[in-house]
């Protein structure tokens, strides 16, 4: 047999489904295997924007999600999706193609040491040096990027390799169950939490899987306990529950931080140490239970008193188990934290004034999606709009990345999002610097018939970083750009194309273009010059009431 076959075949048997790229002439004997293969290949416009399709496959699914380049500049490429993948906990695998390694007539040409550039930003690297060797590397490639923590994972085919013969038979696929938490560990927990006088649950990343979902939800409603949750812990729980006190999206002094700083106890779910710290430790302070897959990654500002180590969604469940919710517990401590954050939220839903204001436009997108449907977020300041005053009402319905933080990622990650919910109504919210980064994507998307919005906000230029600009009193200096005419542009690949005038346009358009088929492009219009005043002066005065 081919060593392409064997190695498509490989892929087959851990259930590939889907292989995003552009293939080169290295790879061209993998193409031909794949041609005969149940797996479809979804060629792209840029490696880039192939990577972070399959680093979103690999988050909505759980499942490692496979992208393709070649050697050289299209490897290059993957680095970004690579870091991705890796910094934000999504299950990917990265085949790249090389020159022959036994003889080769073009001596160095395009060559980079791609197995080497890749090990600071993967949890496993290497090349294939023998097709005899194809079975075992790929099952150890799928094995490491998917089991806790997920992440990224290359394999190197040189073209010689791949077109050679091998009998290597396949391997089957081991069965294994993720270590549960002592049982010292977890009495310990259940312990703590009744002795605590007002306790408060906090959800980050590694929190956003399934089962724990369903059993985080199973604890609150037997115990009653409030929660918070970092901006990639949205939707773990339906954050339209009273019980729900709000987002961290700001690093301090936002309504939320005044439960923090009340909670004698906070029941840390999931702590991803990518994200920022939702809240800032102290000596002799409140007591921080640590539960997630891994120990705490301790420094200055996280020291948990008790780490409960083991498979999160079991942790919680045998924690619910034990637990005996407490009269004295003291949950209205939180309710006017909650009263005003939700009462500040809807106050500027309903502010009219145009350019859009990013608050009304974050209402605006809530009240087009249904509970189910999917916004992908690119990185801007309006990131945090989202992540504080978008309530997300089910896990994996608000794509946003806290961890590398690339822009670039909001139209594709949106894409493999479609894919992967076809039923559902999906939205790519970018802005307009995020979204020309991979904007070639829209050929992508028409060619292969989904239906997607694409919202593109407008402020000609880089608004976070003018946001921060603005903070530290320096001048509007190196920010501004031009853009091009998006409806005509979006017309140009066979998108539709539309544009926001009033702001009162904005809803009715987007209803418009969600229930017609098709991808859809929104130039939107926003206003940011408040931002600076609004995140960093106004909520902090106003929380500070409490």
């Amino acid at each position: 047999m081919k060593a392409a076959d064997l190695f498509v075949q490989a892929l087959e048997a851990e259930g590939v489904e889907y292989i995003f790229g552009i293939p080169g002439e290295e790879n061209l004997d993998l193409l031909e295997s794949l041609r005969h293969s149940s797996i479809k290949l979804v060629l792209t416009r840029h490696e880039q924007g192939a990577g972070f399709m399959a680093a979103t496959y690999g988050r909505l699914t759980g499942k490692v999600g496979v992208c393709l380049s070649t050697l050289g500049p299209g490897a290059t490429n993957l680095v970004t999706p690579a870091a991705y993948a890796q910094l934000g906990a999504m299950p990917m695998l990265m085949i790249t193609g090389q020159k022959p390694i036994k003889t080769s007539k073009q001596g160095r040409f395009q060559v980079v040491d791609v197995v080497d550039m890749m090990r600071p930003i993967t949890k496993y690297t290497t090349q294939i040096v023998s097709g005899e060797r194809i079975p075992s590397v790929i099952r150890e490639a799928f094995r490491l990027a998917a089991e806790e923590r997920p992440g990224a994972a290359h394999i190197e085919i040189p073209e010689d390799i791949a077109r050679e013969s091998t009998t290597a038979p396949l391997l089957k696929q081991s069965q294994s169950r993720r270590p549960v938490a002592e049982e010292k560990a977890v009495e310990r927990a259940k312990t703590m939490i009744e002795q605590a006088s007002a306790p408060l649950l906090l959800i980050g990343a590694g929190a956003n899987r399934k089962l724990t979902a369903k059993m985080l939800r199973r604890f609150v409603d037997h115990t009653g306990i409030p929660f918070v949750t970092t901006q990639m812990g949205k939707g773990v729980l339906n954050e339209s529950d009273p019980l729900f006190v709000g987002n961290t999206a700001l690093s301090d002094g936002d309504f939320v931080h005044k439960a923090i700083e009340r909670a004698d106890l906070i029941i840390n779910v999931g702590h991803d140490v990518v994200e920022k710290p939702p809240f800032f430790m102290h000596q002799n302070g409140k007591q921080v239970i640590h539960i997630n897959f891994e120990p705490a990654a301790v420094d200055p500002v996280y020291f948990p008193q008790l780490e409960v180590v083991g498979d999160i969604a079991n942790s919680v469940w045998q924690i619910n188990e034990r637990i005996t919710p407490q009269g004295h517990w003291k949950r209205d401590l939180y309710k006017d934290v909650h009263d005003a954050y939700v009462e500040h939220r809807q106050e500027s839903d309903r502010d009219d004034r145009f350019p859009v204001l990013p608050e009304r436009l974050v209402s605006e997108v809530r009240a087009v999606m249904p509970e189910h449907g999917v916004v992908a977020l690119d990185n801007g300041i309006y990131k945090i709009w989202f992540a504080r005053n978008y309530p997300a009402y089910a896990p994996n319905t608000l794509l946003l990345d806290n961890a590398l933080a690339s822009m670039g990622a909001g139209l594709p990650s949106a894409m493999a999002a479609k894919l992967v919910n076809p039923d559902e109504p999906v939205m790519a919210v970018c802005g307009d610097g995020g979204f020309m980064m991979n904007s070639q994507e829209i050929e992508t998307a028409v060619r292969l018939k989904l239906d997607l919005v694409v919202l593109i906000l407008r402020d000609d230029a880089y608004g976070m970083i003018k946001w921060k600009q603005a903070h530290m009193e320096f001048d509007n200096f190196g920010l501004d750009y031009g853009n091009p005419d998006f409806v005509t542009y979006a017309q140009s690949y066979g998108a539709k194309g539309h544009r926001v005038t009033a702001t009162e346009e904005l809803g009715p358009l987007m209803r418009q273009c969600i229930a017609e088929p098709g991808v859809h492009i929104i130039d939107c219009p926003v206003d940011y010059s408040e931002n600076d005043r609004k995140l960093n002066l106004d909520i902090r005065r106003l929380s500070e009431q409490l």
